[in-house]
């Protein structure tokens, strides 16, 4: 199943995992990876929610980014690569 669904998202994944940079991957980081697709991805559908009834047209980009946001942090935590998380979150030698 993982490598199935690794196959349909590698073109997001293969954006954070192209490169030979060495890297630092602390335990917690694939964690707050996963909190931050959480909680992007949660905030997007709270305001299509509040935003519904009244104002979707004018409330439309937000949602669409954390959205966006949120949706590329899940897929690179769940399914990417220890680099993948590591360069996502900004954690290189230099």
């Amino acid at each position: 199943m993982k490598t199935t669904l690794t196959k349909i998202f590698s073109p997001i994944l293969n954006q954070f995992e192209n490169d030979s940079d060495e890297y630092i991957l602390k335990p917690l980081n694939r964690k707050v990876v996963l909190a931050i697709g959480v909680l992007m991805s949660g905030l997007s559908i709270l305001i299509l929610y509040l935003a519904w009834p009244d104002k979707l047209s004018s409330y439309f980009l937000p949602p669409l980014i954390f959205g966006l946001v949120g949706i590329t942090a899940l897929i690179v935590g769940c399914l990417g690569s220890d680099h993948a998380v590591a360069k996502l979150i900004g954690n290189r030698k230099k």
